[in-house]
């Protein structure tokens, strides 16, 4: 009888202890490839612009803010994105389309450390721009 239990108590620990060693290297072998993949939200697929704008500020995290020759953007520091009138969306309209296309990601991680919101009117346009680069790399 002692047998008898003595070995199921043996082959209890034995399981337990090979589920922890499972485990280690499953977390050893997730932490390499976190290393590895570019820095996005928790859980983003990156095909969705709430994901993306997500992402974009993630990546903005510790970063200097950098200017792309639109300095009167930050006048709008603060703006709602759905309050903006039709002169103030083609001067971010201007400075979209007078940048180089690689510089487009950047250009949102500057406004988002700015705390310069997107004019909606504008956003559908930008995120084309940026999943079209994301889709040459």
């Amino acid at each position: 009888m002692w047998y008898l239990v003595s070995g199921i108590i043996i082959s209890g620990i034995i399981v337990v202890v090979a589920g922890f060693a499972g485990k280690r290297k499953r977390r050893a072998a997730n932490s390499e490839t976190e290393h590895d993949a570019p820095p996005a939200a928790e859980g983003c697929c990156g095909q969705h612009a709430v994901c993306e704008r997500d992402s974009l500020l993630t990546a903005a995290a510790g970063k200097k803010i950098e200017y792309y020759d639109d300095e009167e953007l930050d006048a709008y520091s603060g703006k709602e994105s759905n309050r903006y009138e039709d002169g103030e969306v083609e001067e971010f309209r201007e400075v979209l389309y007078t940048m180089r296309e690689t510089e487009v990601a950047g250009w949102l991680r500057s406004l988002q450390l700015r705390g310069i919101n997107l004019p909606d009117r504008l956003k559908d346009e930008v995120w084309l721009m940026v999943e079209e680069q994301r889709q040459k790399k």
